[in-house]
């Protein structure tokens, strides 16, 4: 690890007086920066056409990382990503959370994890270099159950390996379901639609969603719906048109089984650069930032709709209202591990 290089600086101050932390690794080729507040990443820099670009789209300050909604590189939980309804039963009892997405809950509700400062250190592992943070959220925090400590780490290797780790240990059974928010454009966060960019999954399968994006119960395989095949590759924009807005779907990662599995490979063919993602969740959510239009991000730069694309591994959406979907459960004998790597080429 002898390129690995940490520096730390004050990132900002927020209305409390509560101080926050910017961290940044580097390896030499690549780095990433990431902060105390939400465990947000706020900058991936990768080297393209003989310069460097933030592969990123986001936030400059403090300032507009507390006033966004957009959940930029954040962490989400405690169940990311919708719960149907607005409720969901556990062991006979129902829990009627914050309904913040026209009925349903969307990201945890209105109390979200990206909006807590996390403890953080430095941290050396098998992985890389990087920071390990951690949080208590107790019991009743999002209408949710159980006290749950939570331990978020990145890390970055010579291997320009991006790895995001989980875990979550709880006092009683609760839905757990962690992932990081990050908008990727490996073009930079200001190269424009992403559209132009091949996507390849090992995805047969897709979660079936209505017209609010709450799953219906059903997978389809991609092979019915060609407008959600990337299993041989193929541009982001190519369908993009037939299915609404954009993309918001969770694909469901081939082979399944809780180790580590490649999902899939986007790539900038233009500037040689990919990105590789894996992960040990049973799906990954692809989001086309459909609702970026007119948004100001990074250096005043104004985005447009599909100037990025999210690619977040996670559980099933709603999962915990679907007893065919994986199990999102957590108990005191069963903690929350999870691990994904984002893996840049550059050619």
């Amino acid at each position: 690890m002898a390129s690995l290089k940490f520096t730390e600086k004050v990132f900002g101050t927020l209305c409390d007086g509560t101080e926050c932390r910017l961290f940044t690794i580097s390896n030499g080729t690549m780095s990433f920066s990431c902060t105390d507040y939400g465990c947000t990443l706020t900058s991936i820099i990768i080297p393209s056409k003989n310069k460097k670009v933030d592969a990123l789209m986001g936030c400059s300050t403090l300032a507009d990382c507390v006033t966004s909604m957009s959940s930029y590189g954040t962490v989400v939980g405690r169940f990311a990503n919708r719960i149907g309804g607005a409720k969901f039963t556990l062991n006979g009892t129902i829990y009627n959370l914050c309904d913040n997405d026209g009925g349903n809950t969307l990201h945890g509700g209105y109390d979200r994890y990206e909006k807590k400062v996390y403890s953080a250190r430095k941290i050396k592992t098998k992985n890389g270099l990087g920071v390990e943070f951690t949080r208590f959220s107790p019991d009743g925090e999002q209408l949710m159950p159980g006290n749950v400590q939570l331990k978020i780490i990145y890390t970055l290797n010579e291997k320009n390996e991006l790895t995001l780790e989980y875990f979550a240990q709880t006092d009683r059974p609760t839905p757990v379901n962690l992932t990081n928010h990050a908008y990727f454009n490996i073009k930079g966060y200001d190269g424009g639609s992403v559209e132009d960019l091949e996507l390849k999954l090992n995805s047969s399968n897709y979660v079936e969603v209505d017209q609010h994006c709450i799953p219906t119960g059903k997978i389809n395989s991609v092979k019915d719906n060609p407008d959600f095949d990337f299993t041989q590759g193929k541009l982001i924009g190519k369908d993009i048109k037939n299915v609404g807005i954009g993309y918001d779907h969770a694909f469901c990662v081939d082979g399944y089984d809780g180790s580590i599995k490649s999902f899939g490979v986007l790539k900038d063919n233009d500037a040689k650069v990919s990105m590789e993602v894996l992960t040990t969740l049973p799906a990954v959510q692809i989001y086309t930032a459909n609702h970026a239009e007119g948004a100001v991000g990074k250096n005043g730069y104004v985005h447009h709709a599909h100037d990025a694309v999210c690619l977040e591994s996670e559980d099933y959406p709603d999962a915990p209202n679907h007893e065919n979907f994986p199990n999102c459960i957590v108990t005191p004998e069963k903690p929350y591990h999870s691990v994904t790597v984002y893996k840049f080429g550059f050619n």
